[in-house]
């Protein structure tokens, strides 16, 4: 596995030459296995920058971030928060899907959590957004953001809505939408939750 994909990164970039370049990375093993690099969408000067995991099987087939089950919820508590999509850049971490394989034939694709390689093989990526996009305020998304971005003593459910600031940008870390839909009984409640923590990001750039 190759340290990181720094040497790709354009000198000048924009976030187009960004996702022309991601798309030929191969700085970890995940580009064998993913369909494609999902990199991240959004308006350049979005103030408000939120990252996940990685994508999932429906992101990864089409080729853009939160698009599947997670996506759609995401969508959803952003408008009851008051925060329109179309105003926030959407990205992740690792930017090629993890998966395994589930058991019988035809078994759908799994998603497999990426481990410390492949955040730091794709860290570059996400560095260059930040320092192109400039965001305000920084929302990592369940516990392989915020721990890739904020350290790896970090934890979500101990710090959820605090405020870390780092060079100069904001860092509010709160939970991934994927976990809300496997909640079971306590889905109601997480997602509220879940829409709380996004109405104090909007009050926070009010």
């Amino acid at each position: 596995m190759s340290a990181t994909a720094a040497a790709l990164v354009p000198e000048r970039p924009t976030l187009p030459k960004l996702r022309e370049a991601a798309a030929g990375c191969q700085a970890c093993e995940l580009w064998r296995t993913g369909t494609q690099t999902v990199f991240g969408e959004g308006p350049r000067r979005a103030r408000l920058l939120l990252v996940g995991e990685q994508p999932g099987d429906r992101e990864d087939r089409e080729g853009h971030p939160f698009v599947g089950p997670a996506g759609r919820l995401l969508d959803e508590a952003l408008e009851e928060a008051g925060i329109a999509r179309a105003d926030v850049y959407l990205t992740n971490i690792v930017k090629h899907f993890r998966w395994k394989a589930q058991a019988g034939k035809g078994g759908k694709r799994i998603h497999a959590k990426p481990n410390a390689e492949h955040v730091e093989a794709c860290r570059p990526w996400l560095e260059a957004e930040l320092a192109v996009v400039r965001p305000e305020l920084v929302v990592p998304l369940g516990a392989t953001a915020a721990q890739g971005l904020l350290g790896r003593s970090f934890r979500v459910t101990r710090e959820r809505g605090q405020v870390h600031e780092r060079d100069g940008v904001r860092y509010v870390a709160t939970v991934h939408p994927s976990s809300i839909l496997r909640a079971g009984e306590r889905r109601a409640a997480q997602r509220a939750d879940f829409v709380d923590d996004l109405r104090r990001v909007r009050a926070l750039l009010a």
